[in-house]
């Protein structure tokens, strides 16, 4: 099992930014991508970006495309999530997932990490 653990969620204000950071500890030679999704309150759990372990190839979720940018470190089994021109709306618990091999659904979540951002 890939267990994940996130870091890096604050308060910042409207048009600031903010790095999140998620490290992975067991299976990790198991991880095929990782991704970041995002969960607001009263709403549903929206995908924010993803990148494949190796190789390096990124996808993002359109309300994040631009401002956004997921990066890993393989060495340090680390993916990060770089967040600029911060809205309110991008208010939420960010939670880290991982994919293993052979598996088209995310197989562990992290605990999340609360993001806020004030106008």
């Amino acid at each position: 099992q890939v267990r994940l653990a996130e870091s890096g969620g604050r308060l910042v204000q409207a048009g600031g930014s903010l790095r999140l950071s998620c490290a992975a500890s067991g299976r990790t030679l198991s991880i095929d991508s990782m991704a970041w999704f995002r969960q607001a309150p009263g709403k549903g759990r929206e995908f924010i970006a993803r990148i494949i372990w190796s190789g390096d190839k990124a996808y993002y979720g359109d309300p994040v495309k631009g401002r956004f940018t997921i990066s890993r470190d393989t060495a340090k089994t680390m993916v990060y999530l770089q967040m600029s021109s911060l809205k309110p709306e991008d208010t939420a618990v960010y939670s880290c997932a991982a994919y293993e091999y052979g598996s088209t659904t995310v197989t562990s979540w992290g605990q999340g990490t609360q993001v806020t951002v004030s106008s």
